[in-house]
């Protein structure tokens, strides 16, 4: 299993702020692929920076079963 962590308009869109898949041996760019397709609200999740375990990552890095993948928007202030 895999843990997602979403925030802010992502954890909107989803409904949700932890999601677990049933995926191992995958990429960012695979779990990003699963996400859409089981909540077309996060269509907009290729804005965020993906996070692999409290680091940040790349579309290409692998994830493995037990790691946590976070997606974290764009932050913007005044």
């Amino acid at each position: 299993m895999i843990k997602v962590l979403l925030f802010a308009e992502l954890e909107d869109a989803a409904g949700k702020r932890k999601i677990e898949l049933d995926m191992a041996d995958v990429t960012v760019a695979d779990v990003r692929e699963r996400l859409v397709a089981e909540y077309p609200g996060l269509r907009r999740i290729d804005r965020a920076m993906p996070a692999v375990n409290e680091e940040y990552a790349e579309a290409d890095e692998k994830v493995n079963a037990g790691d946590t993948v976070a997606f974290i928007p764009p932050v913007s202030g005044g």
